[in-house]
């Protein structure tokens, strides 16, 4: 495969347009035809790609050009690369905190208020939870009574306790089987656990911590028990007031409701 990059300028003159259109660069090219065969499976997670000459010589490509294309690559977690003896590319599956890093900075830069983002968990989560109460069956609650009766840390911090109990978010939309509404709800989560980990942060040792530890765990013990007794209804309303909890909680930190990815 040669993608030699076009004579002259980046872009042209196409007959009977009224503007230029841009040619792709050749590292583009490159980076474009790997990522293609990544997303695809013909590249599998951890597999080392063919050395540069390798690749030089497939796509007729300088090394200065194909170096460019890896960069592109890394940028977006897709590869990793590593120099000097056993070094080479290789290769990394998507990763949605890569998204979901850049979500939040669209968001922030949007100035976007953190109950924005919490409003919609109050969304789509209720009615997952409404769903597995309506059609889940016995392995979904032995799941969630599982993640509920992980062994706790004593001297775990308020920070790792609730960052356990965030854990129990994902599982209630993985249970659904949407994958669509699992990469959503991931991207979501990360966003949600920067500003988790700013609010307790600043709240060790307070009352108001541990009573949002508490509520918590009977929370989400709580929605467990209506999903099994299949009671759609309740579940969905308790749900929506936890979470709903939870976002006055982490509003009422210092009075900073602009979203914040950098903690």
């Amino acid at each position: 495969m040669s993608v030699a990059e076009p004579v002259g300028a980046a872009y042209e003159e196409r007959p009977g347009a009224d503007r230029r259109v841009r040619q792709p660069k050749s590292a583009e090219l490159v980076a474009n035809h790997l990522r293609r065969q990544i997303v695809r499976g013909e590249l599998a997670a951890g597999e080392a790609l063919p050395s540069e000459s390798a690749l030089m010589a497939q796509f007729h490509v300088s090394r200065p050009t194909l170096r460019e294309a890896f960069r592109v690559l890394e940028s977006e977690s897709l590869i990793l690369v590593r120099m000097g003896p056993g070094g080479g590319a290789r290769v990394r599956p998507p990763n949605v905190d890569v998204a979901a890093r850049y979500a939040g900075l669209i968001l922030q830069h949007q100035g976007t208020g953190l109950a924005d983002v919490l409003q919609v968990r109050e969304v789509i989560e209720p009615q997952a939870v409404a769903h597995l109460a309506r059609a889940g069956g016995p392995g979904e609650i032995v799941r969630l009574r599982a993640a509920l009766e992980e062994p706790a840390d004593p001297a775990a911090s308020p920070l790792e306790t609730l960052r356990r109990f965030e854990r129990f978010h994902p599982l209630l939309i993985e249970l659904t089987g949407n994958q669509t509404l699992q990469v959503l709800m991931r991207m979501i989560e990360h966003i949600v656990e920067l500003a988790d980990r700013s609010r307790v942060q600043s709240d060790v040792g307070s009352p108001d911590l541990a009573t949002a530890v508490a509520r918590s765990r009977a929370a989400h013990a709580r929605v467990v028990d209506l999903i099994e007794a299949r009671d759609a209804e309740r579940a969905e309303r308790l749900w929506r007031r936890h979470l709903v909890a939870g976002r006055d909680y982490l509003e009422r930190g210092d009075g900073t409701t602009v979203l914040d990815v950098f903690g």
